[in-house]
Formats: structure tokens, C-alpha cells, sequence
């Protein structure tokens, strides 16, 4: 599909997706990484473990974030953003990632890393159990 998305279309394919794709750069070269996410209208939030891109976003937090969605071939949508990404490491912080994660929509069947606990699809009754880190990517420009 050739064209562009209105401010409205670009929202709807940020909130109705749950894997996007988040480009990093450090040490001299980029690294696209997918991951599974939820969207508040204002930042990404994600569940992840330490890896390359945690230590990538942490030396260098401006970030882009892709998504996109495919009816077919000639049918699709993508959405390309820009933010800055924040680890949540206060209680308050990751209870609003905890929150807006286990309000997604998503398939039944899922992998282990769409899951954030063995409780899945209910939230544990303490967060600190939920082993890992979260952050968001506060978006400042979409496209």
C-alpha cells in the first residue's frame, strides 16, 4: 500500500498490534529487535531481560520503534515512531506497565515472552514476582 496514515489510522495500528519492532543504536551499529508491547496513546510499554538492547537503550535511550499490520500483499499498514526510552524501576512505574500489558488483547495461544507470569492471563498478586525489567518508549513523533 502506497500513501500515508492520518493521525487516526496511525493510533489504531499502534493500540491494536502487540509485536512491533524497536531499532537501537550503540557502538557504532544499529540493532532492530522485535518485541511484544502495549500502547496508552502516549508511550510503549514492554517486559523484557537484560540482553544487548537494554544495554544499547541504556547508553543511548533515543530509540525508534516500528509496527506494522498485513491484510496481504497489497494490503498492509505500517507505523514508524520515535521516542525515548525510561526503565521502570519504581513500583508505581511498573505497576502501569503490569496494567497496560495484561489489558492487551492477544491470541490464546502465545509464546512464553508474551506471558509476563506462570499466573498468565491473571496479574500475580505481588509484581515483585514478575522476574525481568519493563520500560516504555515515551514517543515524541509518529509516522
Amino acid at each position: 500500500m502506497f500513501g500515508k496514515l492520518n493521525a487516526d489510522e496511525i493510533e489504531e495500528v499502534l493500540k491494536h498490534q502487540i509485536i512491533g519492532r524497536i531499532g537501537c543504536f550503540g557502538e557504532d551499529r544499529v540493532y532492530i529487535v522485535p518485541t511484544s508491547y502495549a500502547y496508552d496513546g502516549e508511550s510503549i510499554y514492554c517486559h523484557t531481560y537484560e540482553g544487548l538492547k537494554i544495554d544499547m537503550m541504556r547508553k543511548n535511550p533515543r530509540v525508534c520503534f516500528e509496527v506494522d499490520t498485513m491484510g496481504n500483499m497489497a494490503n498492509w499498514q505500517s507505523v514508524i515512531a520515535w521516542g525515548i526510552y525510561e526503565e521502570l524501576t519504581n513500583d508505581g512505574d511498573r505497576k502501569i506497565a503490569i496494567h497496560n500489558l495484561y489489558s492487551r488483547i492477544v491470541p490464546e495461544v502465545a509464546s512464553k515472552t508474551l506471558k509476563l507470569s506462570p499466573q498468565w492471563p491473571f496479574p500475580p498478586d505481588d509484581i515483585e514476582n514478575i522476574k525481568g525489567l519493563f520500560f516504555r518508549i515515551r514517543l515524541h513523533e509518529k509516522t
